[in-house]
């Protein structure tokens, strides 16, 4: 799905397949110009809500641009509803964030209060800053948060 996944999301939303792709905001600089563009958080990456048949996990495969899905091939293994819920918040609330290195270990925090509020993740120092790393174990990704103004508390 590299550099397809717009066409992907697009596609599954005219088919009727519930999809998120996590979109950011980003400045590409041009010899002549620069423009503001929107990219994909994770590349090739779109997540789809479907029911687990046959018919419904074809009608992903079939999607031209799919590569396959997270985990068995054919089969896909869920990823867990509250990490599809913190990058949608996080894309909803317009919260700075970009993509890390994919970390399984660390200290583990919660954030407590404003937007973020509940949302656990690794704690980590980005860029100098005070930030979240949300790991989504099955894509083997990272996405890090800036916590600068957030409470947070060890879980």
């Amino acid at each position: 799905m590299a550099r397809h996944e717009k066409q992907v999301a697009q596609y599954f939303r005219e088919n009727t397949i519930i999809t998120f792709l996590p979109l950011v905001h980003q400045i590409r600089h041009w010899s002549d110009r620069r423009s503001r563009l929107e990219i994909p958080l994770l590349s090739c990456y779109a997540f789809v809500r479907i029911a687990q048949t046959t018919v419904e996990r074809l009608k992903v495969l079939r999607t031209p641009g799919v590569l396959g899905f997270v985990g068995s091939e054919r089969v896909g293994t869920p990823i867990p509803e509250v990490q599809i819920e913190t990058l949608r918040t996080a894309i909803n609330e317009k919260i700075p964030c970009g993509v890390h290195p994919y970390i399984s270990v660390g200290n583990r925090v919660r954030v407590r209060g404003g937007s973020l509020d509940g949302i656990e993740g690794i704690l980590v120092r980005h860029n100098g800053l005070q930030s979240l790393v949300l790991s989504v174990t099955l894509l083997q990704r990272s996405v890090v948060f800036c916590l600068e103004g957030y409470d947070i508390e060890s879980v």
